[in-house]
């Protein structure tokens, strides 16, 4: 049976975690999330995760190829060897050529890149609007789903905070970065017929079903 290999973009806030989660019920995909996989090979004291904590003790980043060594080393496990869903790598036109060389070394291939795109704006919108309490930890959003009394926590009635990450101006330097980083990388998918457009600010039913609906066309043709 032909793998279904994936690569899930977008900018923070569009609403990848979502869907992520739903793609992984739908065609039982090993999900690869890097930040959790490297912590991961981190616990485990791996030889790969013992020389990344080393870069990560120390504050610096963890280079590209030791990161893809680590996503290969994770292939390598049962549940990827039919497919996989990786989330939070590459990130730039380097580590997307990296990786490719690094799959097609391994016998692998890439099925297409998923897109999930939203307007800045409606990004600031998304993720400034979010409040936590501070103790339950219970998260809320000031438009989409507000507390019972405004300001308050549900669940001890405690002030509301937002964190530093949740404010505008904070996102919005998230995002520059994002763009610097990641619209070249979208168009080097692109011009290679593997980059798939799904618009993310529908409801996430909406995205769910276009998102559902393109993995399934490319596990048609991966099947003809």
């Amino acid at each position: 049976m032909p793998e279904l290999n994936l690569i899930l973009l977008g900018p923070p806030g569009a609403g990848k975690g979502t869907q992520a989660e739903r793609i992984r019920e739908d065609f039982d995909l090993a999900y690869i999330a890097t930040g959790d996989m490297l912590r991961q090979a981190v616990a485990e004291g791996t030889p790969l995760g013992a020389e990344a904590k080393s870069y990560m003790d120390a504050g610096d980043l963890v280079p590209d190829a030791l990161i893809i060594a680590v996503i290969l080393e994770r292939l390598h496990g049962g549940d990827a060897r039919d497919g996989f869903l990786l989330d939070g790598f590459p990130r730039t036109i380097p580590q997307g050529e990296a990786l490719g060389e690094a799959l097609r070394g391994a016998g692998r291939d890439l099925t297409g890149v998923l897109m999930i795109d939203a307007p800045d704006e409606e990004i600031v919108r998304r993720i400034s609007g979010r409040r936590v309490g501070p103790a339950s930890g219970r998260v809320y959003h000031v438009e989409f789903d507000p507390p019972k009394v405004e300001g308050k926590d549900d669940v001890d009635g405690a002030d509301l905070i937002q964190r530093d990450d949740d404010r505008p101006e904070t996102v919005r330097k998230r995002l520059d970065v994002y763009h610097a980083q990641t619209a070249p990388l979208v168009a080097h998918y692109e011009d290679r017929g593997l980059l798939h457009r799904i618009d993310g600010t529908a409801s996430p039913a909406s995205v769910h079903e276009h998102v559902r609906a393109t993995i399934a066309t490319l596990k048609l043709e991966a099947d003809v």
